[in-house]
C-alpha cells in the first residue's frame, strides 16, 4: 500500500470505537492490541468527559494521555488531569443563552463533573449510561462560569442543532470552538479544544509527523482531525458530509468498521513511533 507510514492512530470513541450498545467488541479490542504489538501509538479523543473514558483504559491497554471534551481536558489513564482549557469565563453564560435561543436544552461540564438544570433533560439518561455517571442537578450555571470546560446544546430537532452551531461559529468566531459531536448535540469548547488541535498536540508531544498520524471518526467534529492528520478513515455510519472528506470509508460501528480500518489501511503501513 502506497503512502506515508503510519506511526500513530487517533480514534474517536462514540460511533467509532464502540458499537450502538456503547460496548467494545472483541475484534475492536484485538485490533488495538495489534497496533500496540506493531509499535503504533494509539490515542483517543472524544467529546466524552474523562470519567466516561475510564471504561476503555483496561481492555485497550491504554498507556498514553486521552483527550476528553475534544481536547478540553487531557487525562492520564489513571484519570489524573494533565491539562484543561476552560471556555473563556466572559463568554460561557452568553454562549449558553445563544444555545437556548435556538430552543436547545443546555448542560455543562467541568473537568470532573456534569451539571444539568433538569434531571429529565433530553438524552440525559442515555448520557448517564454512556459515561457511567449521573449529572448533578443545579438551579443555574452562574457559579460555574469560570470553570466550564464544555457546553452542550441538545435537541432532537437536528436542524436547530446545526443552526445553533452556525450561530455560535458566526457570533464568537475564533474565541471558541463549536462542532456537532452527534446530530443532536453541539459541543462548545475552548478555541484550542478541538480534534484538529489534538492531532497537533499528539504530533508535538510524541514527535510523530502529522502525515504519519491516522485518524478515525464518524461525525462532523472529527473532520478537523481528518484535515490535520495524514490518512483518515470515516466510519460507514457517519453522515455523507463526513465520509466524503476522509481518505477511506470503512464499515459501520455495528460491523466492526474500526477493526476493518486498522487491518486494511493501517497495519500494512505500520511503522513503530519510536
Amino acid at each position: 500500500m502506497r503512502g506515508e507510514p503510519i506511526s500513530a492512530v487517533l480514534a474517536d470513541v462514540d460511533g467509532t470505537l464502540v458499537n450502538k450498545k456503547k460496548e467494545l467488541t472483541p475484534r475492536t479490542i484485538d485490533a488495538v492490541h495489534r497496533l500496540h504489538a506493531h509499535g503504533v501509538l494509539f490515542c483517543l479523543t472524544s467529546g466524552r468527559p474523562p470519567r466516561g473514558m475510564r471504561m476503555l483504559v483496561e481492555p485497550l491497554g491504554m498507556e498514553f494521555p486521552m483527550a476528553a471534551f475534544n481536547g478540553g481536558v487531557i487525562v492520564l489513564p489513571d484519570m489524573t488531569v494533565a491539562d484543561q482549557r476552560p471556555v473563556p469565563a466572559d463568554l460561557s453564560l452568553p454562549l449558553i443563552e445563544t444555545c437556548r435561543a435556538h430552543d436547545l436544552f443546555v448542560w455543562i461540564y467541568t473537568a470532573t463533573e456534569w451539571y444539568v438544570t433538569d434531571a429529565n433533560a433530553p438524552h440525559a439518561e442515555r448520557e448517564t449510561r454512556t459515561c457511567r455517571f449521573p449529572p448533578t442537578v443545579v438551579g443555574d450555571y452562574d457559579e460555574f462560569r469560570d470553570r466550564i470546560v464544555k457546553i452542550v446544546g441538545i435537541s432532537d430537532d437536528h436542524a436547530k442543532v446545526a443552526a445553533a452551531e452556525r450561530a455560535v461559529q458566526r457570533e464568537y468566531d475564533t474565541r471558541v470552538s463549536a462542532s456537532r459531536s452527534q446530530p443532536h448535540y453541539v459541543d462548545v469548547t475552548h478555541p484550542s479544544a478541538n480534534k484538529g488541535v489534538v492531532v497537533e498536540r499528539l504530533s508535538h508531544y510524541f514527535d510523530v509527523p502529522t502525515e504519519r498520524i491516522a485518524t478515525i471518526g464518524d461525525q462532523v467534529n472529527d473532520v478537523l482531525m481528518f484535515r490535520r492528520g495524514g490518512l483518515s478513515v470515516a466510519m460507514g455510519n457517519g453522515p455523507e458530509e463526513v465520509r466524503r472528506q476522509a481518505t477511506y470509508v470503512t464499515g459501520t460501528n455495528e460491523e466492526d468498521g474500526f477493526a476493518t480500518a486498522v487491518e486494511r489501511y493501517i497495519l500494512p503501513r505500520a511503522l513503530p513511533w519510536h
